[in-house]
C-alpha cells in the first residue's frame, strides 16, 4: 500500500472510427504518436487526411466533425495498488461528449470539455491487464440535438448549436478562424492510488492599502483518516520564511494563517514596474505513524490588484483602471485567442515565445478571450513569471445562451473548478462574465432593463443574465478574491456596453460598425478599451505557405486568399481604408505591404491618443487599450500583429514604440476661421500642431524635446529645441501652435505644403528615448521624391547583424526584408527623416541583401 499519492499518465492509446464520413476502415485501430491528442492531430500525422490549413483542405475534413470516434488504452495494476484505500481516474479534459467504459463498465459520461473528471475505480479495476476505452460522439450533431430539445438562440459566428455545448465556442468557425471541430482526450489521463489525499489548498491573500500582508490557508482532504498537516512558505530563493506545524487533519481540513508587516515581503508588480517574485507553500499530510500521505506545492506571489472605478476631474463617469500594489497602471496590452486549432499542439516553447513577444513589445497585459478555452496552467506559469497582467473572461462569446438546469449545472461546476485552478497567479487580476453577450441583447433588443438587479432572469429571452449578475459573481467571490465584471465590455451604472465614460468599450467603429477613420480614435475612446483593431495581411512567406505551391492563386482576390481571411465583407473594409488613405498595388507582395502598413498605422495612432489620455490622478480619462489580437490559431489574414508562426507584422513595433516608457506625439489638425458671419467664400485656414509626452515610470522626467521640420519639396527646415518636464505616470503637454512652414492659406485651391515634423525625447546624454514624425494625411495625396532624391541607405554593420538606416529626405513605412527565410528583426515600419539615422538588429541576416518597401517606392 502507498505511502503517498502515486500518480502515472496512461499513454499508450489507440483510435479508430465509429461511425459517419469516410475515414479508417472498419474496426481499424490506430496507434497514437502522442497523448493527451484529437483525432485531427493524429490523422494529419498518419497522413491520413489533407492539412487543413493549406489551401481549402479546411473543407475536405469536415467529416470528422459529425463522425463518432474511439480511443482505447490497456493499462497494468499491481495487486499493491488495488490494497491501497483508493484508486481513482483522473481525466483532467475530454473533449467533448464522452462515454468512458473501464472493463467494459460504464464509469462516466462527460458533456463539458472544460471539467476536470475524477472517479473512483477501485471495483472496476482487476489485477492486470484493465481496457479503458472512450467513446466520443459528434459535438456538433448532438448540439444540433440539444438545440431542437431546447431552443434557438441569436448568435454572431459560427452554428447557433455551440450556445448549448460547452466547447471552445471558435471550434466552430469564427471570423478569424475555421471550422475544425476537434474530439478527443485532449488532457492528460492519470491513475492515481492513495490512501487519502489533498483535494482542495485556498490560499487567500489579503493586502491592506499600508501593503502589510495577511495569508490564510485552508486545506481539505479527500477523507478524515489523516492526523496532521504541515504548510511551509519559502521565499523565491528557497529559504522557509514560516512554517505551520502539526495542523490537526482529522476533520478531514485544516487551516492556518500568517500576516506580515509591510516591507516584510517582496511584492509582484507588473513589467515594468517592479520584479515578479514567486514564493512557495508547501503543504505535506501526514498519518499518525508520521508517513506521508499527499504533498503538494503551490507557487503563490504577493500583490495587491483592485479595479478602480472613481469619479473623475472635468469628465463624466468613473474610472476603469487597475491598480496594483497602489500602483495605478496603464494597460497596454493585447487579446489572446487560442494558438492553435489544434490545442495540444501548443508546447510550452510556443506559450512562452508568445507571451515573450508580448514583453518585449512592452506590453503589460493580455485578455484571455471568451470563445476559446481557460489556458493551459503553463500559460498562466509563464505570465506570472514575466509580469503580465491577464484579463480572464469566462467562456462564452458573442451569443444569447440558454440557462435550463442542465445548461447551468455544467456551467456551475466549470466555473467553481477555473477559479479554483485560477485564483493563486498573481497575474489574473480580472474574471469578466462573457465577450459581447450584453452587446448581443442589446442588437436583438432582448429584454435587458439595466436597471433590473433583483431578478432571477431565467424565464426572459436573455436567460443567461442570470449567469452573469447571479452564478458566477457568487463563485468568483466565494473561491477567490478576484475582482468580478459582469461582461466585457460592460459599463454599469444602468448604462449600455457603448457607454464611453464607464467600464470597458469595444471600440469597433474603425473597421466594423460606423467605419470611422482610424483619425478619429481620439474622439472614440473610452475609459478601457478592451477591443480595437485593424486588419492586415500576414508575413508574405505565410500566405505562400497556405497557397500550397499553387502560384495560379497569388494574387489578393483569389480563392484560396478569400479563404484565408474569415471576416465578413474584409474586402470591401479593407478596400475602403486602403483608398482613403493610400495609393496602393494589387500586385500580392506590394498589397501585404499597404494592408500591413495601414494596420500599422491605425493601430499606432490609438496608443498614441490613448495614453494622452492617461493625465494623471483623477484624470485616467482612458487607462486601458487591448489590441484584437495579438495572435492567430491558424495561418490567415486577421486583426492579429503577430501571425500564425510567431512573425510580427509591422503593427507589433509601431505598437511597441507607442508603449515605450517614455513618448511623443502629435496631431495636426486645420481650423478655418471666416471673415466674417456672412461669407462662406473668405476665409482662412491655419494648421495647428499639438505635442505631448507620456512616461509610465513613477518619477517626473527632465527631457529635451527636440522638433525638426521638413518640407519633402525643397531644402526648407526648421528646427527648435527645449527643456520640459514628463509628469510621472502621465501624459504632459508640451506643445501647441502653427505648424512651422505652413501658411495660412486662405483658398481650399491652395494645396498645402508636404511638412513633415519630426519630435525627439532626449536625455541628458543625447539618447533617444522616444520619437515620433508626423506626416500630411491622407497620404495618398503626397507626390512623393523620386527614390533617387530620398537617398535611402541601408548599411550593414560590422556585426553582420545590424543595419543602419539614413536617408537625405523623410520617408514613411520602411519595412525591411531579405529573400529566402525570415530575419528577426528589432523594428519595422520606421519613418526616417535626415540627420537621424535609426539602427535596426537584424538576427539571421547571414549576409543576404536587404530589400526595402516604403510609401513612395515606385510600387504604387
Amino acid at each position: 500500500m502507498p505511502s503517498s499519492v502515486v500518480s502515472r499518465q496512461l499513454t499508450e492509446w489507440a483510435f479508430t472510427q465509429i461511425t459517419g464520413g469516410e475515414g479508417t476502415k472498419d474496426g481499424e485501430w490506430l496507434t497514437v504518436s502522442s497523448f493527451p491528442t484529437t483525432v485531427h492531430v493524429e490523422l494529419l500525422k498518419l497522413k491520413k487526411i489533407p492539412d487543413p490549413f493549406i489551401a481549402l483542405h479546411e473543407w475536405d475534413v469536415q467529416w470528422i466533425g459529425e463522425a463518432e470516434w474511439a480511443f482505447k488504452t490497456t493499462f497494468n495494476v499491481a495487486e499493491e495498488e488495488l490494497s491501497a484505500g483508493n484508486v481513482d481516474l483522473v481525466f483532467e479534459g475530454l473533449d467533448t461528449f464522452a462515454t468512458v467504459l473501464l472493463n467494459g463498465q460504464k464509469i462516466l459520461e462527460t458533456s463539458n470539455q472544460f471539467i476536470s473528471h475524477r472517479v473512483p475505480t477501485k471495483e472496476q479495476l482487476k489485477a492486470g491487464a484493465n481496457e479503458l476505452v472512450l467513446n466520443f460522439d459528434s459535438a456538433f450533431l448532438k448540439g444540433k440535438d440539444i438545440e431542437k430539445t431546447h431552443k434557438k438562440y441569436g448568435l454572431w459566428n459560427g452554428d447557433s448549436s455551440r450556445l448549448h455545448v460547452r466547447k471552445a465556442q471558435y471550434n466552430y468557425g469564427w471570423d478569424w478562424g475555421p471550422i475544425l471541430m476537434t474530439v478527443g482526450p485532449w488532457k492528460p489521463i492519470k491513475l492515481e492510488v492513495y490512501q487519502t489525499r489533498i483535494s482542495d489548498v485556498d490560499i487567500r491573500i489579503d493586502i491592506s492599502e499600508s501593503l502589510a500582508v495577511s495569508l490564510k490557508a485552508d486545506l481539505a482532504f479527500s477523507d478524515k483518516t489523516a492526523d496532521h498537516a504541515t504548510f511551509v512558505i519559502k521565499d523565491p530563493a528557497g529559504t522557509v520564511i514560516e512554517t505551520g506545524d502539526n495542523l490537526p487533519a482529522n476533520g478531514g481540513s485544516a487551516s492556518t494563517s500568517f500576516s506580515w508587516e509591510a516591507g516584510r515581503l517582496q511584492l509582484w508588480y507588473p513589467v515594468g514596474y517592479g520584479s515578479q517574485p514567486i514564493y512557495t507553500a508547501e503543504i505535506e499530510l501526514y498519518d499518525r505513524d508520521g508517513k506521508i500521505l499527499d504533498t503538494k506545492v503551490e507557487k503563490i506571489s504577493f500583490r495587491r490588484a483592485r479595479v478602480v472605478q472613481d469619479k473623475l476631474i472635468d469628465q463624466e463617469g468613473l474610472t476603469f483602471l487597475f491598480e496594483i500594489n497602489n500602483i495605478r497602471i496603464f494597460s497596454g496590452g493585447s487579446n489572446w485567442i487560442p494558438a492553435d486549432s489544434f490545442l495540444t499542439t501548443v508546447t510550452e516553447e510556443r506559450y512562452r515565445a508568445w507571451l515573450q513577444l508580448l514583453v518585449d513589445g512592452n506590453q503589460n497585459m493580455i485578455r484571455v478571450w471568451g470563445g476559446g478555452i481557460y489556458e493551459y496552467d503553463v500559460f498562466y506559469d509563464i505570465c506570472d513569471e514575466l509580469g503580465i497582467l491577464v484579463w480572464q473572461d469566462f467562456l462564452f462569446g458573442c451569443g444569447q445562451y440558454p440557462a435550463y438546469d442542465s445548461f447551468l449545472e455544467s456551467v456551475t461546476e466549470e466555473a467553481i473548478q477555473n477559479v479554483k485552478r485560477l485564483r493563486h497567479h498573481p497575474s489574473v487580476v480580472i474574471f469578466a462574465g462573457n465577450n459581447e453577450d450584453y452587446q448581443i441583447a442589446e442588437q436583438l433588443k432582448l429584454e435587458l432593463d439595466y436597471g433590473d438587479e433583483t431578478s432571477d432572469f431565467r424565464k426572459t429571452n436573455f436567460p443567461a443574465r442570470h449567469i452573469y449578475e447571479r452564478t458566477l459573481p457568487e463563485i468568483v467571490g466565494k473561491y477567490s478574491n478576484i475582482h468580478y465584471h459582469r461582461a466585457s465590455p460592460y459599463s454599469g451604472e444602468g448604462k449600455p456596453t457603448t457607454d464611453k465614460t464607464l467600464g470597458d468599450l469595444h471600440q469597433w467603429n474603425v473597421w466594423h460598425g460606423s467605419q470611422e477613420p482610424w483619425h478619429n480614435w481620439d474622439i472614440l475612446a473610452g475609459r478601457f478599451v478592451s477591443e480595437f483593431g485593424m486588419e492586415g495581411y500576414p508575413n508574405i512567406r505565410t500566405v505562400d505557405y497556405w497557397l500550397g505551391g499553387n502560384t495560379a492563386e497569388r494574387f489578393p482576390q483569389s480563392r484560396i486568399n478569400n479563404n484565408h481571411n474569415k471576416a465578413d465583407g474584409f474586402e470591401r473594409r479593407l478596400e475602403l481604408y486602403l483608398v482613403e488613405n493610400f495609393k496602393h498595388s494589387f500586385e500580392m507582395e506590394s498589397y501585404v505591404y499597404y494592408t500591413q502598413i495601414m494596420q500599422a498605422e491605425t493601430l499606432a495612432s490609438a496608443y498614441r491618443l490613448w495614453r494622452r489620455n492617461w493625465r494623471g490622478r483623477g484624470r485616467e480619462y482612458t487607462a486601458g487599450a487591448l489590441v484584437w489580437q495579438i495572435n492567430d490559431c491558424w495561418p490567415v489574414t486577421s486583426w492579429a500583429i503577430v501571425d500564425y508562426f510567431l512573425r510580427p507584422k509591422p503593427a507589433y513595433f509601431t505598437i511597441a514604440r507607442e508603449l515605450r516608457p517614455f513618448t511623443v506625439g502629435m496631431t495636426r489638425k486645420e481650423e478655418q476661421s471666416f471673415a466674417n458671419e456672412r461669407t462662406a467664400a473668405f476665409f482662412s485656414i491655419r494648421t495647428i500642431l499639438e505635442i505631448w509626452g507620456t512616461n509610465s515610470t513613477l518619477q517626473e522626467k527632465k527631457v529635451s524635446l527636440e522638433i525638426t521640420s521638413f518640407d519633402l519639396h525643397s531644402d526648407w527646415t526648421d528646427k527648435w529645441e527645449k527643456d520640459v518636464v514628463l509628469a510621472a505616470n502621465a501624459s504632459t503637454e508640451l506643445y501647441k501652435g502653427d505648424l512651422p512652414g505652413q501658411p495660412e492659406r486662405l483658398k481650399k485651391s491652395e494645396a498645402p505644403r508636404v511638412i513633415i515634423v519630426s519630435a525627439r525625447l532626449l536625455d541628458n546624454d543625447g539618447n533617444v528615448l522616444g520619437r515620433y514624425s508626423n506626416w500630411p494625411e491622407p497620404f495618398k495625396f503626397i507626390n512623393f521624391p523620386t527614390v533617387h532624391e530620398l537617398g535611402l541607405k541601408a548599411t550593414v554593420g560590422a556585426d553582420g547583424e545590424s543595419v543602419v538606416l539614413e536617408a537625405k529626405k523623410p520617408i514613411k513605412g520602411i519595412v525591411l526584408d531579405v529573400d529566402r527565410e525570415d530575419v528577426k528583426w528589432s523594428d519595422q515600419a520606421i519613418d526616417l527623416v535626415p540627420n537621424d539615422p535609426q539602427t535596426i538588429k537584424a538576427v539571421g541576416l547571414n549576409g543576404r541583401e536587404i530589400k526595402l518597401r516604403f510609401l513612395g517606392d515606385g510600387s504604387a
